[in-house]
């Protein structure tokens, strides 16, 4: 009974993002423009590469959970909310279709980097496998609390910017974490997704002889994505009650009353 609903939630997922080529193009160009212009610059390109394969995953998965915010605008989650589905399964069918978003863009870019020459021989797949997952659900959750927060498209996009922003930069994936100051250090081991970047580099994506070494155990990354993506969840599985889903449509409904 609850398979269903969730399957039906990840195909429209899949079916939206196929038809948005745009969509899938600007997430090609973004982090190979960080990889061959800023990692130039600095020399840094293959120890980008971890990098920019995670920063594909934060952005599309956040990206994706922006069409959570557009069904209660449009009414689209009052059908889901009305459905025989508890709302803690709306936020999951919601999280994983976002999952799949993201890690059909990263596997994309990971093509082009091979094609380039930037994916070692030796990596690691099982690691690379398990560091996708892991990363592409824990940024899909975070996208999913923020869009259990948010009303409007608008009030998305705007927190958003906030969150997704620091999220990268205050991470590994442009500078070893270990050799940060103190206070930025300290940030990024609190920061779920700086574990998730680790993971990935763990793979060996550009190889052994790479200045991207991982700062932190395997156990370490997985435990903190897996326990980020739980509370994440959990919170915004409660937010997602019927009340606080069709609140936008609701409060929309009632200006039109008034006016």
């Amino acid at each position: 009974m609850t398979a269903r609903p969730m399957i039906a939630v990840l195909e429209r997922e899949a079916l939206k993002l196929l038809r948005q080529r745009g969509r899938l193009l600007s997430a090609m160009v973004r982090p190979l423009l960080w990889l061959l212009v800023i990692g130039a610059g600095f020399k840094a390109q293959t120890f980008l590469v971890p990098g920019v394969l995670g920063m594909t995953l934060l952005f599309g998965a956040m990206l994706a959970a922006l069409s959570t915010v557009y069904d209660k605008e449009s009414g689209v989650m009052r059908m889901l909310v009305i459905a025989p589905l508890a709302h803690y399964w709306i936020a999951l069918a919601k999280t994983l279709g976002a999952t799949l978003a993201a890690l059909v863009q990263a596997l994309m870019l990971l093509v082009l980097l091979a094609l380039l020459g930037y994916v070692s021989s030796q990596v690691s797949l099982w690691l690379l496998a398990v560091g996708l997952l892991g990363t592409a659900f824990a940024c899909a959750s975070l996208g999913m609390l923020v869009a259990a927060w948010s009303r409007t498209l608008e009030n998305y996009a705007t927190m958003m910017n906030l969150v997704i922003f620091p999220v990268f930069f205050l991470s590994g994936s442009l500078y070893p974490v270990q050799q940060l100051p103190a206070v930025l250090r300290l940030i990024a081991t609190l920061n779920p997704y700086t574990y998730g970047v680790d993971l990935l580099k763990h793979a060996g994506l550009a190889g052994p002889a790479v200045a991207a070494v991982p700062d932190f155990e395997v156990g370490l990354d997985l435990v903190v994505l897996i326990g980020f993506s739980a509370a994440a969840l959990t919170v915004a599985g409660v937010r997602f009650s019927r009340d606080a889903a069709t609140e936008p449509l609701v409060h929309r409904l009632a200006r039109k009353q008034s006016d």
